[in-house]
Parts: C-alpha cells; structure tokens; sequence
C-alpha cells in the first residue's frame, strides 16, 4: 500500500518516508491512485443536420435534391405545377385509329304495302288499316326474317310488319345472292303466298321449309292484309342512305 509522509511523499514503507526519511506515523494517509494519464479522445464528429425543402405549393417535405414533389408534383427546378395531362398525350406513340367504313349502300329494298284486296279475302276480324303509301325498308343484309317482333322471345325481323297480327313472330325468310330473291316459309300460321303483279291473288301457299324463287314483278302476301315488293333501289334512295 501507498501512503503519504508528513511531508506529501507517497511511499511503500509505513513507518519511514522512503524520500525523505520522516517517520509516516499514524496520520499518513493513502495516497490517491493517480491514473496514468491517456491521450484525448478526439471529439466525436455531429452528424450533419438533416437538410431539405419545403413544397411551395402543398408545404410537403422533400430533400434538398428532389426535383419534384412527390405529393403534388410541383417542378422545384422551374417553379411550376405540372402541365395537366392531356388525350394527346395518351394517343402519343400509338397507330392512328382506323377509320370506320361506311356504312353499305343498300341497293335493294322492299317495299311493305296495306292491301285491301288481299284483306278482303282473308276474313281477318282485325280491321283493316287505311291504304296509303308503303314503308320502304333498305335490304342491307343477305338473309333477311320476315315477321313481328317479340321482345319477351328476342324476335327482331328485318322486314317488320307492323300490327299485321294475321303474320307470324317468325314468318319467312327472304335470300339473296346479290342478284335474285328467294322465299322460304318458316312454317308460318296462315302461310306465305307468291303471286305476279298482273294475275290474280294467290290462292295456295307456298310449300313450308323450300325457298321459292321470286320473278321480278312478283308480290309477297302475308298475314290479313300485308303485300312485300322486291325491288332495286332508286338513285334518291341510296342518297338518302349517304
């Protein structure tokens, strides 16, 4: 152990002061542990202070190099909002649509006419509808149904003929080839008859499930009172599909 003498000495021996000789006696005191002396710790370094930005225009934070905010989308280089987004840009890098083709002039129609004639012979109990000038309807397709629509049945013929309740949902269907017409009884309820224009009214229907031919001056009859002309468009009438 380590005492000190009257004099401040540290010293081994606990009776004389091994500097200077003084007894130590009873009121040495052990002398402090000194600790050896080491080099400064070097001061630790601060860690920066974080640095950003403010958004001027929705006061979101950003770091000092963002060049947009990710909020709103503010240009920190320029200043600005962005530009709003626009259908060019959309269609930008894309083919150009296709144009749509126009719609096909139809070159044939049929024209639906209220005869009272063939009414008179029907003994139909509905009455008859006054005469007047037919309902042209455009043939723009190749197979066409004649008939009444249905809605509850999604029935929806091409030649509709209207409140002739003599006619079937599904009456008959009328072809083409582009040049000549066929009829075809689709097992109709009061049948399908074909006729030229300068004869008498048919009297016979044609046979249910075989196409019939038509002449170009034959007329078809249906239901109690309906008559059907095939026949080539006019030059007004294709203008007036343009």
């Amino acid at each position: 152990m380590t005492v000190n003498c009257p004099s401040g000495h540290p010293s081994t021996s606990t009776d004389y002061c091994d500097v200077c000789g003084l007894p130590i006696g009873t009121a040495a005191t052990p002398a402090a542990t000194v600790a050896a002396p080491t080099p400064d710790a070097a001061p630790a370094t601060p860690a920066p202070a974080p640095s950003g930005q403010a958004c001027p225009n929705c006061s979101e934070a950003a770091s000092a190099d963002a060049l947009f905010c990710e909020n709103c989308g503010y240009d920190f280089t320029t200043g600005t909002m962005p530009r709003p987004a626009s259908s060019l840009d959309l269609s930008a890098g894309l083919p150009a649509p296709t144009p749509s083709a126009p719609a096909a002039i139809a070159e044939w129609v049929v024209e639906r006419w209220v005869d009272p004639d063939w009414y008179a012979v029907q003994q139909s109990d509905d009455p008859c509808p006054s005469p007047g000038l037919p309902a042209v309807i455009p043939l723009t397709e190749k197979s066409l149904l004649i008939g009444r629509p249905s809605r509850s049945r999604g029935i929806s013929p091409e030649i509709d003929c209207g409140d002739d309740t003599g006619v079937s949902r599904r009456q008959a269907q009328l072809t083409t080839d582009g040049q000549r017409w066929w009829v075809e009884d689709l097992q109709s309820s009061n049948g399908t008859y074909i006729a030229p224009a300068a004869g008498p009214l048919p009297e016979d229907p044609i046979i249910p499930g075989q196409r019939q031919e038509l002449n170009p001056d034959d007329r078809i009859y249906v239901g109690a009172w309906t008559r059907l002309v095939v026949r080539k468009s006019t030059p007004e009438e294709q203008a007036g599909q343009a």
